[in-house]
């Protein structure tokens, strides 16, 4: 599994996080103390990482990601009831439009949730790869 030793410490990190705070709060409040426990875990840690969307060459929007950990692993943060095909299309769209091939997204609701994606860039090369016109 690609990454697959950060992922386990950054979820071991996440369920810490989940049993020091519990459910309730706000988003915003789940990823700065995840930013502050990975960075004491030793991790690099970026918080609301400015992501291009391009689309023929051209900027056409940017995102920010909630946390880039070890410029190798996108998380986002939930904190919601569950979690819906929604939230894990955003991740896969977040995937898309970047470098990174590994993402969680991690819910602070009432019990704590994960997913775990890959989006390989081979693949993604392949996506943008010339069309031919009909």
């Amino acid at each position: 599994m690609l990454h697959a030793a950060l992922t386990e410490k950054i979820l071991g990190v996440f369920f810490d996080v989940y049993n020091d705070l519990g459910g309730g709060f706000l988003e915003s409040v789940y990823q700065q103390a995840m930013a502050i426990a990975l960075a004491d875990a030793g991790l690099e840690v970026e918080r609301e990482a400015p992501i291009e969307v391009r689309f023929r060459g051209r900027t056409v929007g940017t995102f920010r990601a909630d946390l880039v950990v070890q410029r190798l692993v996108l998380i986002e943060t939930k904190a919601t009831r569950t979690l819906d095909g929604a939230h894990e299309r955003q991740l896969l769209n977040y995937l898309r439009a970047t470098k990174l091939e590994v993402g969680l997204l991690v819910n602070f609701g009432p019990h704590p949730t994960f997913r775990r994606r890959v989006y390989h860039n081979d693949r993604k090369r392949r996506e943008q790869g010339p069309r031919s016109s009909a």
